[in-house]
């Protein structure tokens, strides 16, 4: 690849995430919270994939971004208000932009009048303003902040011809590692008129404290500019988003007429100094500088290998803690404290790349408030959407399969969930439903849930379409819980006719489906009338976790550390025997259900007495208890996830593999997964049939 297209792959990502940091933004402006710089960032994301479609021969991007780009800057000025439909047409436009950026990085060919009727309406709506007859004032006056110069008295007609400026130009820290140079700004601005720069010393740190690579100098320019504002803005066109920018325009006069301070370089620079001196004095007596963040752009193909070489890198530190654990500790003390130090630094290590695969889940978040937006418009319904804990942070491999459950999710909500304006006013709502998408780490896993305040599931009309269409048997007997699950079977809908929204049977069963081969779970939860809430249960990692190895016989299992409450052995009094074939454990005046591992995964030799062994309770993600009987503890260790499901095929009660230290292969458990299959395993007991055929599979 060389230097042009490393040049051109940042241009492209930038734009992608410029484009959706727009779409952000338009949705708040359409939700009526008119903030103006809310107009100001979405102008700039435009003037930027403008800027760089200009410097890299994109010109369809260019023609497109500067239409659009008018619009926005009538917008700004409070010409046009951003009314819905000025926001749909802004949001159509963000769709074609995007197009056009993703047509350019792949090379595709659009079709030649792509976008142009979408262009030709921005045209319009921006037309019908500038139609108006003009209020009787400059064109200067239309800048809001920058009043028109007036003619000096004396200077007759040449001194229209003239226009002063002065200039605040602050380069933000990392402007430079852009490759943008304040020497030729300042030479571009030289080239227009008559110019006058004093640097401001004020931000320049101590010598020793110096990077070179960061920008600390600030200017106060004034320009005397016969080109006019539009000149003079067009030098800072491609480091607006770098710095801290204000022009003013002067009124009527001369570099020469302003007053000492702003028009003689000397006096300025001794300002500069003194101001200077003070800021460096409280620098050395403590008070912090302001804080720098710079980031670099890394291929996540690159992250990746870097994961996996740290996996294997665990693995091996694994091996020789084992290995080293078998000497004698008096005559290998520098080994073993090498290997412990070693264990130490590959945790760090983890850690620290972990962080870094790491991302917030606004990016999918910040999808939604769209698609709400144009589905209720769709059904005819008034919803809006509430986010709360876009900044949880999750694994970046989980935050990229977590975008189509989330829509699936949202697009029942909207046409199952929240019911018509109508119905909302005669049940005493309001008419407008409210869907709440929110984020937060539980028990060391990351919740998402999707909770409307709709009319709930009826559970009628579900288990009636379930005998319907012979999902269940017309004589079942199930509880509420078992009816509200109805809705994740296959082919299940309530949808009376097929809409582009529903009615075709895929969906929820889509979702459970990709939410488990992530390792996760889905839950239900509703109450007739009042909503229905969906909860999504989700590793924060696909790559490692700290587990908790139990022996059951031969065979050592992983516990996540993160489900396990505590572990004991209770005496044989507190083991009671219940009607259903189970055991229960009476625990501080609660009774938690014994699941033995040897019996759901058919191992011999086990101790089959809690009392004889250990009982480990666990608790799932929705707040249920179990005790897991095993042989013994063999220890705390960090292990690296191998899937199954990618390796073998998904099993019941496994959540994945790893490679123990001693390079045997263990099986990580899925603490949920094994409260299902105890309560299935015990009705095949009790009836007299076999175990399932997935639990006996787990001792192979």
């Amino acid at each position: 690849m060389d230097e042009m297209d490393r040049f051109k792959g940042t241009y492209f990502a930038e734009c992608f995430e410029l484009l959706g940091d727009m779409e952000v933004r338009l949705m708040a402006l359409d939700e009526g919270n008119a903030d103006p710089e809310d107009l100001n960032a979405i102008f700039r994301v435009v003037h930027s994939v403008k800027g760089g479609a200009g410097a890299f021969g994109f010109e369809r991007i260019g023609a497109f971004s500067h239409i659009l780009e008018g619009l926005l800057d009538a917008m700004r000025e409070g010409q046009i208000a951003p009314s819905r439909q000025a926001i749909d047409l802004l949001i159509k436009a963000t769709d074609v932009l995007t197009d056009l950026v993703r047509a350019a990085q792949s090379g595709e060919e659009l079709a030649a009048d792509y976008g142009a009727d979408t262009a030709a309406a921005l045209q319009v709506l921006a037309g019908a303003e500038q139609e108006k007859p003009p209020p009787p004032a400059t064109e200067q006056d239309a800048q809001p902040q920058s009043p028109a110069p007036s003619a000096p008295a004396g200077d007759g007609e040449g001194a229209a011809e003239h226009q002063f400026f002065h200039i605040r130009f602050a380069p933000f820290p990392g402007m430079l590692q852009k490759a943008n140079e304040p020497l030729l700004l300042m030479r571009e601005l030289k080239s227009l008129g008559k110019t006058v720069a004093v640097p401001d010393l004020s931000r320049l740190p101590l010598l020793d404290e110096l990077d070179a690579e960061e920008a600390y100098l600030s200017w106060n320019i004034d320009v005397d500019c016969p080109a006019g504002l539009d000149a003079v803005r067009e030098v800072f066109e491609f480091v607006e988003d770098d710095c801290d920018l204000k022009i003013d325009v002067v009124a009527g006069v001369s570099l020469e007429q302003r007053s000492p301070d702003t028009a003689s370089p000397d006096s300025r620079r001794t300002a500069a100094t003194e101001r200077a001196a003070p800021d460096k004095g409280a620098a050395r007596a403590g008070v912090p500088a302001p804080a720098v963040v710079s980031t670099i752009r890394v291929d996540l193909g690159r992250v990746d290998r870097l994961v996996n070489m740290v996996g294997e890198l665990v693995i091996t530190q694994t091996m020789l803690a084992q290995q080293a654990s078998r000497l004698p500790p008096d005559h290998y003390l520098a080994l073993t404290e090498g290997i412990e130090a070693l264990s130490q630094h590959s945790r760090e290590l983890q850690e620290s790349v972990m962080a870094i695969r790491a991302q917030p889940v606004k990016s999918v978040f910040a999808r939604m408030p769209r698609l709400v937006r144009e589905l209720s418009a769709q059904v005819g319904k008034e919803v809006r959407l509430v986010t709360a804990g876009e900044d949880t942070e999750v694994d970046k491999t989980v935050i990229e399969q977590i975008g189509d459950p989330l829509t699936h999710m949202i697009r029942n909500s909207v046409d199952h969930g929240i019911e018509p304006p109508d119905v909302r006013a005669s049940r005493g709502k309001s008419k407008q439903g409210t869907i709440r998408l929110s984020a937060e780490h539980r028990s060391g896993r990351i919740v998402i849930e999707v909770a409307d305040d709709g009319g709930g599931i009826d559970r009628e009309r579900v288990l009636a379409k379930a005998v319907d269409k012979g999902l269940v048997a017309a004589d079942a007997a199930l509880s509420d819980e078992e009816i509200d699950n109805l809705i994740f079977m296959p082919g299940f809908s309530t949808a009376e006719t097929v809409s582009s929204i529903s009615g075709r049977g895929v969906g929820m069963d889509v979702v459970k489906r990709n939410i488990q081969g992530m390792g996760g779970r889905v839950y239900v939860h509703s109450a007739p009338g009042h909503g229905t809430r969906l909860s999504l249960s989700l590793p924060l990692t696909l790559a490692v976790l700290d587990g908790m190895i139990v022996a059951v016989a031969q065979e050592n299992y992983v516990l996540p550390l993160t489900n396990i409450v505590e572990s004991l052995r209770p005496p044989a009094h507190q083991v009671h025997s219940v009607v259903d074939g189970g055991d229960v454990l009476a625990l501080r005046g609660d009774y938690v259900r014994l699941v033995y591992l040897h019996r759901l995964f058919g191992i011999e030799g086990a101790v089959t007495d809690p009392a004889q062994g250990l009982v480990v309770v666990v608790e799932t993600e929705a707040g249920d208890r179990v005790g897991l009987v095993v042989d013994e503890l063999l220890g705390q260790q960090q292990v690296v996830i191998k899937s199954l499901e990618t390796n073998y095929r998904p099993i019941q009660g496994v959540a994945g593999a790893t490679i123990l230290g001693d390079g045997k292969v263990a099986l990580i458990l899925d603490v949920a997964g094994l409260r299902a299959m105890a309560s299935f395993t015990t009705g095949a007991m009790k009836a007299g049939t076999d175990v399932p055929a997935e639990s006996q599979e787990c001792q192979r």
